[in-house]
């Protein structure tokens, strides 16, 4: 007859075998992939359902001189990414293209044009024939972030549109497209950038209706498009992007420096469409650049432009059917960047 020790012994001795093999299991588990291999892009959507990207108008060697020879060429880097929780062990070549899903969005943002002919003017639109990029992105063994360089040609762009790069991992060997809606695909809104475009603040540029002279009104902001390397424009008076006739009431503005540093100058202002808007500057704008070191982050620099006694008048001629608005602008304009001065990068340096 077996005794009661022996018994108890073998049951001790069957449940730490269990219970070793069980800490084997879970430890060759962690050996093996516990989720797929999926590709995707570092680009979270905003609410827009866009990535706002910021690149130079013109990209620059540390001496200043043009990277790719000529202005208005410049390029991004796009990150590639692969998924899991073990680090990449092959070598994956990425196929990437062009997204059909434009169309899509500016459905799902703006409505169809079925029943608003104008609506398109507010649509986002394909700006691929200003891109190019490889067809694929090579990642190694090791690997797990893949760039997709990007080559841009922005010269002779108009900003009047709202410019967007669609682009989407396509099928390939060894890998999978990231599942999760919009991770496979990037929808870049492109901006690009000089030393003088960006949101600036309006809160002291007035702008007043000729039939109420003694009420005007202000804005929060107004937003400047590159032209080209020395010239942004607005839009005339408290008009935006969400106008769809804004393409008629572009001012530009071109920097004239008159210092050597060129932090100092005169800013003419012209408009294409003046023979319809009626757009007249009066006097003379001047602009101001100067930097100054954050008290409290010292590594912060904050980078300021002022463009002041900016003075125009104009005539709002679309707006109203057969009716024609005359208004005057006065003021100053504020451009703040902060820059990261510890990320060489310059466009990475920028806190956008």
């Amino acid at each position: 007859m077996i005794s009661k020790n022996i018994i108890k012994y073998m049951l001790v001795g069957t449940v730490c075998c269990g219970f070793s093999a069980a800490l084997t299991s879970c430890n060759d588990e962690w050996k093996d992939e516990q989720y797929e291999k999926y590709i995707s892009f570092k680009a979270p959507l905003n609410d827009n359902g866009v990535t706002a990207v910021y690149v130079p108008y013109s990209r620059h060697n540390d001496d200043g001189s043009l990277m790719y020879g000529q202005e208005g060429k410049s390029s991004y880097d796009l990150p590639v990414i692969v998924a899991g929780t073990t680090i990449n062990s092959n070598n994956l070549s990425i196929q990437v293209g062009h997204s059909d899903t434009l169309d899509i969005l500016n459905y799902e943002r703006f409505g169809s044009t079925e029943y608003r002919s104008d609506i398109v003017d507010l649509y986002y639109k394909d700006m691929s024939n200003y891109a190019e990029y490889p067809g694929t992105v090579q990642i190694n063994s090791g690997q797990d972030v893949g760039l997709l360089r990007i080559n841009f040609n922005f010269k002779n762009i108009d900003m009047v549109e709202k410019w967007v790069l669609p682009i989407e991992i396509k099928k390939g060997e060894g890998y999978e497209a990231h599942p999760r809606k919009n991770y496979a695909k990037a929808m870049l809104r492109v901006y690009p950038y000089n030393d003088y475009s960006g949101n600036y603040s309006a809160t002291t540029l007035k702008v007043t209706n000729a039939a109420d002279p003694n009420n005007a009104t202000g804005m929060e902001t107004a937003r400047a498009y590159v032209v080209d390397e020395s010239s942004v424009f607005f839009y005339m008076g408290n008009i935006d992007e969400t106008r769809v006739d804004r393409r008629f009431y572009k001012v530009k503005f071109k920097f004239n420096p008159t210092s050597a540093d060129g932090n100092e100058g005169t800013v003419t202002l012209t408009a294409d469409n003046a023979a319809n808007n009626n757009f007249v500057q009066y006097g003379i704008a001047q602009y101001r650049i100067y930097e100054q070191a954050d008290e409290v982050q010292p590594y912060l620099m904050h980078h300021y432009v002022i463009i002041s006694d900016i003075s125009y008048s104009y005539t709002d001629y679309t707006s109203v059917e057969n009716y024609a608005m005359d208004y005057s602008v006065q003021g100053n304009l504020t451009l703040e960047r902060q820059l990261n001065t510890q990320i060489p990068n310059e466009d990475q340096a920028i806190q956008w």
